[in-house]
């Protein structure tokens, strides 16, 4: 016997077999168990989610020898034949090669002739929204008051293209894309029935390539069976798909974390050698980015058999939520403007620097479009020769001087001193949640809060140290610990500042005699959030 294909060999024959279309197959079920059946359904949706496989099961449970049913029995001659595509009853048609009226004609023609041995005649229409306007037109009246021995099921990708009179005219279903989860347990029972061996890594793969089509994913498992000599494995899959290894997006995102751009400008070029795409890369960052701020706010929504958890987990504790969502939307805008780029790699290694540059708390002066001075790009240049990470460029010449005049190098004036002192990316967000909690005999104690103590990685606290040291002139015991804040950290003044300009703001546009009277008499309403203060 020839060979059938897994997505032809797999396909459901009954609506229990379905996957991920709970929702149209209740509503079908309902209708055929109460005999409240209409005249015409139109299945809308993406490619492979099942429009054809449920118009074939919804013909058997119409013309079933056991009765109009839900579970049709699949034993009796009607579904044997309509499974096996030779039921005479049934026609399917595909639109898409048969546009034009005279097809048309011919199809409702026959429609007013009886079922030859089915109970109804059903009328399968593929595409349907290539059908011709003439065409449109011409099944109009057969829609609107059909034989009562007829059925017509309409399947379309693009239900905007069909004519509104058509749509008024039909019982409509959306089918919705399928998540990877349940496509990747189909692929597993598969495999499971067909004695294949597989890792779960491999199915995720899969599921997640075939991008919401059950169809797409059974025929991507066939491909993966072939490349592997009949084993489904991580390390085949990803060479077949062409997807990126993990390592190297995880390796991209600690040096992120750390500053680190030489490193990050390595592993870009490294990926580069290989040859690999950088639309995939950026596609797959924005995916492992959008894992991560799973894993910061709502945990339980990671999937506990995830291979990756433990490395999105570590990930999680070392950015900032705000940092992650900036970094999200840089790889989306990095993808779209992918095209526009000089060449892939000029364009991933610009969304590389992009993330660097606009780190939260990275530095005022590049922001602002300030030109460094002589001493920041020698600075610059040192420190990428020394495969250092970069450094912030100051926003003033004063801010990077030390305090060498009679004042003394520090105040207590925690607040100020992080705003003059040198620092970008996770180091400095550290310093905006540390608060002074001692300092005098030449030791510096900080408290960073419980929620924050995720920065006090090793790296981060040595920067920070580094930098105090070199802005006072003078050696410190610097000591960071955890505990119950006063809320008087930078970060937290500068969140009570902005709260308070916004009350500002808020009030003075309230006050404001035009308003108060475009409230007064015209019921009108402020909107809060989109009063900004321009200060």
């Amino acid at each position: 016997m020839s060979y059938q294909v897994l997505a032809r060999k797999w396909r459901p024959k009954t609506f229990a077999e379905l996957i991920g279309q709970e929702h149209v197959v209740r509503a079908l079920s309902n209708a055929l168990e109460q005999k409240r059946l209409h005249h015409a359904y139109l299945f809308t949706g993406t490619r492979g989610v099942g429009k054809t496989t449920l118009a074939r099961i919804l013909a058997k449970s119409l013309n079933c020898e056991t009765g109009i049913t839900a579970a049709p029995c699949g034993q009796c001659q009607p579904c044997r034949e309509i499974d096996g595509g030779r039921f005479v009853d049934l026609l399917e048609l595909d639109a898409a090669s048969n546009t034009g009226i005279d097809n048309m004609r011919e199809v409702l023609d026959n429609a007013q002739y009886a079922p030859s041995s089915g109970r109804f005649k059903v009328y399968i229409i593929d595409e349907v929204h290539m059908l011709s306007k003439a065409a449109f037109n011409s099944m109009l009246k057969t829609l609107e008051e059909p034989p009562q021995h007829v059925k017509f099921i309409l399947a379309t990708t693009d239900p905007q293209k069909i004519p509104v009179t058509v749509l008024s005219r039909c019982l409509q279903f959306n089918l919705k894309q399928l998540p990877a989860a349940p496509i990747a347990a189909h692929l597993g029972r598969v495999l499971e029935q067909e004695g294949i061996e597989s890792q779960l890594a491999a199915l995720q793969l899969l599921a997640r390539a075939a991008q919401g089509s059950m169809r797409d994913a059974l025929s991507l498992l066939d491909q993966a069976i072939a490349y592997g000599g009949g084993k489904v494995e991580e390390g085949g899959v990803r060479a077949m798909l062409g997807t990126i290894d993990q390592s190297y997006l995880f390796g991209l995102l600690k040096a992120l974390a750390g500053g680190d751009g030489v490193g990050m400008m390595a592993t870009a070029e490294e990926m580069a050698g290989r040859s690999l795409s950088f639309d995939a890369a950026l596609q797959d960052l924005a995916v492992l980015l959008h894992q991560i701020a799973l894993a910061q706010t709502v945990p339980q929504a990671l999937a506990e058999d995830l291979p990756e958890r433990e490395g999105i987990m570590e990930l999680a504790r070392s950015f900032h939520p705000e940092a992650v969502q900036l970094y999200y939307q840089i790889a989306l805008l990095g993808r779209k403007d992918l095209g526009l780029a000089p060449d892939e790699y000029a364009g991933f290694s610009m969304t590389l620097l992009r993330m660097l540059a606009f780190s939260p708390g990275a530095g005022s002066g590049a922001a602002a479009g300030q030109v460094p001075d002589e001493k920041s790009l020698a600075a610059i240049s040192t420190a990428a020769h020394a495969s250092e990470p970069l450094p912030a460029v100051p926003s003033a010449a004063p801010a990077a001087t030390s305090g060498g005049d009679d004042s003394p190098p520090f105040d207590g004036d925690w607040p100020g001193l992080v705003n003059r002192l040198q620092l970008g990316g996770m180091a400095r967000m550290l310093a905006q949640h540390c608060e002074l909690k001692r300092y005098d005999h030449g030791i510096l104690e900080l408290l960073v809060p419980e929620a924050h103590k995720h920065l006090l990685e090793k790296a981060y606290q040595e920067r920070l140290k580094g930098a105090i040291i070199e802005y006072v002139g003078t050696v410190l015991d610097i000591r960071l610990s955890v505990g119950t804040s006063g809320g008087i950290t930078p970060a937290e003044l500068e969140h009570r500042e902005r709260q308070t300009k916004q009350a500002q703001a808020i009030a003075s546009i309230e006050q404001d005699p035009f308003v108060r009277e475009l409230v007064e008499n015209f019921d009108a309403k402020v909107v809060e959030s989109s009063i900004k203060p321009i200060n």
